[in-house]
This record gives structure tokens, sequence and C-alpha cells, in this order.
């Protein structure tokens, strides 16, 4: 038989593997996951303000989204802190590098990534003076062996504080001004792809551009909310799946304050800005350990905590017992 013939007998031979994504990831890939906003986190990827933060002034802050001028090395010294906090329970903490000096609303990633079981999502900004940031995290990402198993394109447009995990089974998605409904389709289908069951859809209200601004996870099965901005429809999906509604109704501490504006370090222990009292005890009455960290610099551009952090790793929680 000719060498010819051998090879052509043995590459008929050869046959694909069953492995799933998952399976293979960590050994492909690299150790992350997230299926839930509570789990215990383990890595982070955030943007450390740079040049971009030093042209805001009162007279062009409002171009930018901003709700003030900001002092660039306090909002630095702000977000250290914060990732010094991170370090100090053991959380890794990685940047993004690259990053354009002309968009200064970088610092705010989770808007940029919906980190998924099985890889991040890559997410396109709707306000032009966005678009773009995510071309510096993608190749971040790649750089650290983060599959991207996701990048929204055609004329979808979604944000990832558009998006909350509840467990493995379940995924809030919201559409309004920072997510539209090509966009939220196309990560409704990648969520099927990889496992998740239940799609939450629903509205975000006029008052809110992302879903974190009126809810966000506190323990397994307890979620913050501001009933007033939460739709019925959504809250009895919510709790149906045996979650637990907690109301904060200080609209002071939640709009000035940015009370619900907080990162769970596990479950029942959250990293808060501070100045909230009133949410602070609410929460805590509610069993949740909450650490208090200073933000009102970086609040200056309309986010705080969660907004300014990409989950990349957290423990799986899976599936929380419904009623």
């Amino acid at each position: 038989m000719s060498i010819q013939s051998q090879v052509k007998v043995q590459g008929e031979r050869w046959f694909p593997s069953e492995q799933t994504f998952s399976d293979e990831m960590k050994d492909l890939w690299g150790d992350w996951y997230c299926d839930s906003e509570v789990g215990k986190l383990h890595a982070v990827l955030i943007h450390r303000p740079g040049k971009e933060i030093e042209g805001i002034t009162e007279k062009n802050f409002a171009e930018y989204r901003f709700r003030a001028a900001i002092n660039p090395e306090r909002a630095r010294q702000q977000q250290d802190a914060l990732a010094d906090l991170y370090r100090a329970h053991g959380v890794e903490v990685y940047y993004v590098e690259g990053q354009r000096s002309d968009r200064p609303n970088a610092m705010f990633m989770r808007d940029l990534v919906f980190m998924t079981p099985e890889g991040a999502i890559v997410c396109r900004p709707s306000i032009p003076a966005r678009r773009g940031e995510e071309k510096a995290v993608a190749r971040t990402l790649a750089a650290l062996g983060v599959p991207i198993i996701k990048t929204i394109n055609g004329n979808g447009y979604f944000e990832g504080a558009s998006a909350m995990w509840v467990n493995r089974d379940t995924v809030v998605i919201g559409t309004g001004s920072r997510t539209n409904e090509a966009g939220a389709r196309q990560v409704e289908s990648e969520l099927h792809n990889i496992g998740v069951k239940n799609i939450i859809r629903t509205q975000i209200s006029y008052g809110s551009i992302h879903l974190d601004g009126y809810m966000n996870m506190v323990d397994k099965n307890k979620l913050l909310v501001f009933p007033w901005h939460i739709t019925y429809d959504c809250a009895k999906q919510l709790i149906d799946q045996g979650i637990e509604i907690i109301e904060v109704t200080n609209i002071e501490e939640l709009k000035q304050g940015m009370s619900m504006n907080f990162v769970a370090l596990e479950p029942g222990k959250v990293i808060s800005p501070s100045g909230c009292p009133e949410t602070k005890a609410l929460l805590e009455d509610h069993g949740v350990e909450v650490i208090e960290t200073e933000m009102d610099e970086v609040m200056n551009g309309w986010g705080s905590i969660h907004c300014m952090t990409a989950f990349l790793k957290r423990d799986p929680i899976g599936k929380v017992k419904t009623h």
C-alpha cells in the first residue's frame, strides 16, 4: 500500500472528542467561572482610571454622563483601596491593559463583561461615548486565557449590568436604554446554549439604566430591591425561585449614596459604599455582613463598586431550591 493510501486510511479513523467545553475548560483555558452574584469571589477584572478622567471638568462632565467633575487622583485612591480590600479577602485582581485614553467611563467594567460558567460575553455599550472600550477588554481577556464565548454584534447592544445571575439555572435580563431586544436575544441564546434553563425577562424602568440600580443579590436566596422599580412579574418569578425580597426604600441612599452598588465577597458578605447607614442596618438585620469603603469621588461618574467590577471567577452555587 502506498504512503498516500496509508495516510488516507489513517485519516478516516480520526474521531472527535466527546468531552464538553466545560469539562476541559480548566485544562485548556484556565480556572474561570461564574454562575451567581454571590459565590465566593476569587478573581476580578478592573480598569484603573488613567488619563481619560483627567479632562472631566465642571464645564463638560455632562457630556460624558458624569454627575459632577471628578478629582482623578482621589478617584484612583478610592479604587486602589477597593482593590486592596479584594486582595485582603483572597481575590486576585487583574487590570485591563491598553484602554483608550478618550473613554472616561472605562473604569465601569461591569458594563463591558458578563461572565458565565464557560467564559465571558464581551458587551457592546449603547452610548457613543463608550463604544470601543470593549476592544481593550477583549484583548486583556484573551491574554489572561479567559474564553470569549460571545461578542455582541449586529444591531444589538447590551451592557453587563443589564443581567444578573440568580443561580446556575436562572438569569434575569433587562432591556432599556442600555440594552435593546437584539442584544438581549443574543445573550439569552448564549445562556441557553450553556445550560441556563430560566431567563427572566424584564423592563428596566425609566429611572434606572441597569438592573443593579434597583436589585442586587446579597446571599444565595436573598435579593435587595428598590420596590418602586422592580416589576411585579419579575419579583413574582424570583419569589417562586425561593428568593427572599429585601426592600430598601431610602431614596437618598439608593440614588445619591449608591447603597445598592455593592459586590458580594461570598454569600452574606458584601463590600459596600460608605455613608449609607440605613441600608447597612437593613442588610445586617437580614444577616448580611457589610464592609464599607469610601466611594464618593468615583460616584461622580455615576458608578460605584459593582459598576467597576467584572467577575472572572466565583465558586459555583448551583441550583437553589424552589418552594
